[in-house]
C-alpha cells in the first residue's frame, strides 16, 4: 500500500471539495455553526431545499429544522426592546435593593428567632 499518499491525494478528494470550519459531507460529523448559517440563508435567497440537502449531505427535515431555529432566534432578537445605559443602570439598582431588602428581612426573622429562644436569658435569682 502507498504510505506516501496524503489526504489531498485521495480518491474522489476532487469530486468533494472540503469546506472549512465543518464536518465532511457524508461523513455523520457536526457541521459548524457557520456552515449551518450558510446552508440555511441559501435557503432563505431561495435555493431549492432539495439542492442544498443533497450538496451537503444531510436530510431536508434537518435543514428545515435549522431554518426554523434560525428565524425563531431572529424573531427574538427583535422582540426584545433595546436598552439604553440608564435603563441598564435602573435595573442593576434595582436587582441590588432587592436583594438587600431579602438580606434584611432574613436578618429580622433570625433575630426574631433568637429573641424567642433567648438559651442565656435572665432568670430570677434563687435564695
Amino acid at each position: 500500500m502507498d504510505r506516501a499518499r496524503t489526504d489531498d491525494q485521495r480518491p474522489g478528494a476532487a469530486q468533494r471539495p472540503q469546506e472549512s470550519g465543518g464536518a465532511a459531507p457524508g461523513r455523520g460529523g457536526r457541521m459548524s455553526r457557520q456552515r449551518k448559517t450558510a446552508a440555511v440563508l441559501r435557503l432563505l435567497r431561495g435555493e431549492d431545499l432539495e439542492i442544498v440537502s443533497r450538496s451537503l449531505s444531510v436530510t431536508a427535515a434537518t435543514l428545515s429544522g435549522w431554518r426554523d431555529a434560525f428565524l425563531a432566534a431572529g424573531e427574538a432578537a427583535l422582540a426584545t426592546k433595546p436598552s439604553t445605559g440608564e435603563e441598564l443602570e435602573s435595573d442593576r439598582l434595582k436587582a441590588k435593593l432587592g436583594a438587600a431588602l431579602i438580606e434584611r428581612d432574613l436578618l429580622h426573622e433570625k433575630i426574631a428567632i433568637l429573641e424567642a429562644n433567648r438559651p442565656l436569658a435572665r432568670r430570677k435569682l434563687r435564695r
